[in-house]
């Protein structure tokens, strides 16, 4: 077999690439690597595993579907949902985050939005006319590309740092550094991450949350997998150990909380922003200057998410409400189908380690990280931008670190499109990914 042989013809890939007129491949996005990846398999007639998007795989709970089917017969779908919620979602998502993360909310910040990113919209947008001068965004990178996407909609001023070199007591003075501009209206980050599934440990969160008290601003917690961090059993309510939080450290907080990926829910665009009494009801003067209501909560409410989908979906808030009182009564461990997502990643990276490759992302401090949604990798000699193009070649598709916000080289790999047959599949291409791209 020659030396430069690979599954997927390099003619037809790199004129499918061309076409596209994409300067920095490496700064491919999602969605174009979907193109790209899925008009080359369409040309060639060979199967590619996708890695590159990170779409649940699973059925959607039974619990869930049926709620909302008797819902939708009973009329919900000709009435407008209430603006603020469904009490009974209210109600069960309050009870949720006492179950699963051992903190008191009230049920009157508990909020539906349609998905996690509209909720993490409508936070950016009221967080950064909260205070004059206040108008910069912190990501604590790596991060879901798409959220500075949103930044950039808004018209707001965004700054970022890769924890990946501020583990422990170094993200202390690093995130110290960017407060004290006095400029920061939110910080942002993903827990378990996205894309490389690290955790932030209770002692790391203390730190976000006492410096957010000190200067006053407001952390933004995106629970996207929320409990998905498999190392221990987060699945049993109003038991220890819990999902792990800021919310603990401070008042100053925004929970994002996500029907997509823990319950599978994505199609129905259902999730939940939880906002503490504390900061619900404080008055800001440049809100009631804008707006005419001061109260983070009502302008969250009545004029951001107002403004931007006048609710969210009637019937899908009663499935939610469904899976979460049923998760909350014992009835529904919500986590275990979704543990499916671990084993997969288990396989994938020994695969990718035994031919060569690294992870990138590999330790949350002195503990090795845990197996979930996400892994990253990378291969000794290359860019993040050349691995992801060279995997092309072998009918393997996945997105460049680099549009993560991440200061390192590699790639993002999603477990949630693999097929049982595709195992042996990696293992052959990587093995000729391998011979044909040895290692000094």
């Amino acid at each position: 077999m020659e030396k430069n042989h690979t599954p997927v013809s390099r003619e037809i890939a790199r004129s499918v690439i061309e076409k596209y007129n994409i300067p920095d491949f490496g700064k491919a996005t999602i969605r174009e690597i979907v193109a790209i990846s899925g008009e080359i398999e369409q040309l060639t007639g060979t199967e590619f595993v996708h890695m590159e998007m990170g779409v649940p795989g699973l059925p959607a709970p039974a619990i869930g579907v049926e709620a909302e089917i008797e819902s939708l017969k009973k009329g919900v779908a000709s009435i407008y949902p209430v603006i603020d919620g469904l009490p009974e979602l209210k109600e069960q998502s309050a009870r949720f985050v006492k179950a699963f993360m051992n903190v008191d909310v009230s049920p009157q910040g508990c909020v539906p939005v349609v998905g996690s990113m509209q909720g993490t919209f409508a936070s950016f947008l009221v967080c950064g006319q909260c205070e004059k001068g206040k108008d910069t965004i912190l990501f604590i990178d790596p991060g879901f590309p798409v959220q500075k996407m949103q930044i950039g909609v808004l018209g707001y001023k965004s700054v970022a740092f890769d924890v990946y070199n501020y583990r422990g007591d170094k993200l202390k003075s690093e995130l110290q550094r960017h407060l004290e501009q006095g400029n920061i209206a939110a910080v942002i980050y993903s827990n378990p991450n996205n894309p490389a599934w690290i955790c932030l440990n209770e002692s790391e969160l203390q730190i976000i949350g006492e410096l957010a008290t000190r200067y006053d601003t407001i952390v933004l917690e995106d629970l996207a997998y929320f409990a998905m961090d498999f190392r221990k059993d987060l699945s049993k309510p109003f038991r220890a150990p819990f999902q792990h939080s800021v919310a603990n450290y401070t008042d100053n907080y925004i929970l994002l909380i996500s029907g997509s990926k823990a319950f599978s829910y994505a199609g129905q665009r259902i999730g939940v922003v939880v906002i503490p009494d504390k900061l619900y009801n404080r008055t800001y003067p440049l809100l009631k200057e804008r707006y005419g209501i001061g109260t983070f909560g009502s302008v969250f409410i009545h004029r951001a998410l107002y403004a931007i989908s006048s609710g969210t979906s009637h019937s899908a808030q009663y499935a939610l409400a469904a899976m979460m009182k049923a998760a909350c009564d014992g009835e529904f461990n919500f986590l275990a189908d979704v543990e499916e997502y671990a084993r997969r990643a288990k396989r994938l990276k020994e695969i990718f380690l035994n031919n060569g490759f690294e992870i990138v992302y590999d330790k949350d401090l002195e503990e090795v990280v845990g197996d979930g949604f996400y892994f990253t990798i990378r291969y000794p000699g290359m860019t993040g931008s050349e691995l992801m193009k060279e995997l092309i070649f072998y009918g393997i598709s996945a997105i460049s670190l680099s549009t993560t916000g991440s200061q390192q080289e590699g790639l993002r790999a999603c477990t949630s499109f693999i097929k049982e047959n595709q195992y042996a599949l990696m293992e052959e291409r990587l093995k000729l990914f391998a011979e044909n791209n040895p290692l000094p």
